[in-house]
């Protein structure tokens, strides 16, 4: 299947698949007109001597200076050249991938005045799989992604490095093993391909699909933990919810309700108190505030992934060119801070109910630290600190970003989002969530094999699902290959996948 990029429509869910599916690519007719159509007029202006940012002017603090015809031609190789200026290590390429999505979907619209031949590289290269090697720190988020983005620009060029087939090569051999001809760049094909935040927006993208995924297993793991400790379900009963408003909260209701059905703490065989704790009762709420954020935050990028980050913006119907700020990242850098801190949030709660699994005073009779041979062994006594260790680590991320500005350019750029920093630190955040919430799984099975209740058919296929990959803590062992392989269950969504079938309504 091929996706026909419009300049609109563009989903993370699509993003997800050319990024890390590798789905095949191609412009639309429509847009492979307004993008010929934008560039005709562009060249009209540059016959006309017109002055226009970026294409016969220098950039940021040097905008006033005019140059001549003859270094009109070498400007964009030399601007590409200087702001290819990121620095560690190389990007994640589905990141990349992803942020050349973004780009093509940007010129699509017809209002970046690039040429044809630019915007077609960068669709062959998706289809090819050639990928720029890219820093992955440098850009500050606005003016664009400039730095990693021209890492991308390079290969236009036939230079920087770009992986082919698994092997990382010199650009000019890339594109020639690939067979892509190298387009070079002309007037404003430089600035056209790196002035927007691709990479910040291609990150977050990519982030909230990963996000929403974890929120789903919070859930399920929750449900686990809630069937263990012999929870009082009323508190997940939808009208109280809905008698409220918050749709976050009514849907995380509901999914935990739809995990436990069919056992004997739904049907009321099992007695529980009038009235649990916090981490239990208001766990709907909390995630379900979660939900809404990473809601919000989606509709955001969305919004990004198909408007036109560029600047100046050519509006060819009305021969118009203005300069602007389209490439600056805080609308995205924002809703992303709270997304982030959303995704920590979700993860103390999950410390704060392994901790009631744990703790004999509060596990409504379950062993103390799940294990058998207690003084003898310290069974799951061991997984608390980490899992708190990475909530410390989570909690020191989740400081925005955004609020960070530090000027740049000789003052020219003197506010700036750093959604670049807050896209980096969010995977970071969600590395650790991982972690974090796979401890909880694990900690909720443990505490399931004690009791001897039937438990609901979401609870007893995600319990399943872990003792498939984690045994039964019988005396106690090295855990941290148990630590390791519930994180990297979590992250695989081999729970989420087998179980969210079981529950739906």
């Amino acid at each position: 299947m091929t996706y026909i990029i419009k300049g609109s429509g563009l989903t993370i869910e699509d993003v997800v698949n050319v990024a890390r599916n590798h789905e095949a690519v191609a412009l639309d007719a429509e847009a492979v007109n307004r993008i010929n159509k934008c560039r005709a007029m562009l060249e009209d202006k540059i016959e006309a001597g017109e002055i226009m940012y970026g294409v016969n002017t220098g950039i940021g603090e040097f905008s006033e200076v005019v140059l001549n015809d003859d270094q009109v031609k070498d400007f964009q190789k030399y601007l590409i050249y200087n702001h290819a200026a990121g620095i560690g290590d190389a990007m994640n390429l589905d990141y990349v991938r992803a942020a050349m999505l973004g780009r093509i979907n940007v010129h699509a619209h017809g209002n970046s005045g690039i040429r044809l031949e630019i915007t077609q590289t960068l669709v062959d290269m998706l289809n090819k799989g050639v990928t720029p090697f890219v820093c992955e720190k440098g850009s500050v988020g606005a003016s664009g992604d400039l730095a990693p983005m021209s890492q991308i620009a390079l290969l236009m060029m036939g230079e920087g490095k770009a992986y082919y087939k698994g092997e990382l090569y010199e650009g000019q051999e890339a594109m020639d093993l690939a067979g892509i001809p190298v387009p070079g760049l002309k007037a404003r094909d430089g600035l056209g391909t790196i002035n927007g935040s691709n990479v910040l927006t291609a990150m977050s993208a990519l982030f909230l699909y990963d996000a929403n995924n974890w929120l789903k297993q919070a859930e399920m793991a929750a449900a686990m933990s809630l069937e263990a400790l012999k929870a009082n379900m009323g508190p997940y009963t939808s009208k109280l919810h809905e008698v409220r408003g918050f749709s976050g909260a009514v849907r995380s209701a509901n999914a935990i309700r739809r995990m436990v059905e069919g056992g004997d703490l739904k049907s009321g065989k099992v007695a529980h108190k009038v009235q649990d704790a916090y981490s239990m009762r208001s766990t709907p709420q909390v995630i379900g505030a979660a939900h809404d954020a990473i809601s919000y935050a989606r509709s955001q990028v969305e919004i990004e992934l198909n408007g036109v980050g560029d600047n100046p913006i050519f509006f060819p119907e009305e021969n118009l060119q203005l300069s602007g700020a389209n490439f600056q990242g805080t609308p995205v850098s924002l809703p992303m801070d709270m997304a982030g801190t959303a995704i920590t949030m979700v993860s103390v709660l999950s410390e704060r109910r392994m901790n009631r699994l744990n703790n004999p005073a509060l596990s409504v009779g379950l062993p103390a630290f799940l294990t058998k041979g207690a003084g003898m062994f310290s069974g799951l006594m061991l997984s608390q600190y980490t899992a708190d260790m990475q909530i410390v680590e989570q909690r020191i991320l989740s400081a925005p970003a955004s609020v960070q500005s530090i000027p740049a350019a000789a003052d020219q750029e003197d506010f700036v989002s750093m959604g670049m920093n807050t896209a980096i630190k969010n995977f970071q955040i969600l590395d650790n969530a991982y972690g974090v919430l796979g401890i909880e799984f694990m900690a909720a099975a443990q505490a399931l094999d004690f009791r001897e209740y039937s438990f609901g058919k979401g609870t007893t296929k995600a319990h399943e699902v872990i003792r498939r990959h984690v045994e039964f803590l019988d005396i106690d062992r090295p855990l941290y290959n148990d630590h390791n392989t519930m994180k990297d269950l979590v992250k695989s969504c081999e729970i989420l996948n087998e179980v969210e079938p079981l529950i739906k309504v």
